[in-house]
């Protein structure tokens, strides 16, 4: 018969625990660098509209720039998005649809003129694009030390 005794288990639990905080952090900033990207690569340079449902079409590239993200550690979250858009609705706009005015310059004249934008998104279908893909991004994320 063999008897087996564990004595003075030890279990450093701040150890453990800023392990799993720090494969969070680094997971979730993956997660958000693959969002982002699959969110700018939606968004073509072409000239015009893009047809609605569709990501829109980049003119001059500001939204495309613009799209970052960040671990938002107060929540355990990653946040990813357009920013710097100051005093702009565009960006939420063009994701989910509304009314806006749009500016024109005719003859050396500036008109404004409220119009209805069909939704034409590129955050939303972004994520669903890297969803599969996020499970795999904990595998392996804690490394035994």
């Amino acid at each position: 018969m063999i008897t087996m005794r564990i004595k003075d288990m030890f279990f450093d639990r701040h150890v453990v625990m800023a392990a799993v905080d720090n494969a969070k952090r680094k997971v979730l900033s993956k997660a958000g660098a693959f969002i982002r990207t699959a969110a700018k690569t939606s968004i073509r340079k072409r000239k015009g509209s893009a047809p609605p449902g569709a990501p829109p079409y980049s003119h001059e590239g500001s939204l495309r720039r613009l799209i970052l993200f960040g671990y938002d550690k107060p929540n355990d979250s990653v946040v990813v998005g357009p920013v710097g858009f100051k005093k702009s609705e565009a960006p939420n706009v063009l994701e989910y649809g509304g009314d806006t005015v749009v500016f024109r310059r005719r003859g050396g004249k500036l008109t404004s003129q409220k119009v209805k934008i069909a939704p034409r998104p590129y955050m939303a279908p972004a994520l669903e694009k890297e969803r599969p893909n996020l499970p795999l991004l904990w595998r392996n994320s804690i490394k035994k030390g």
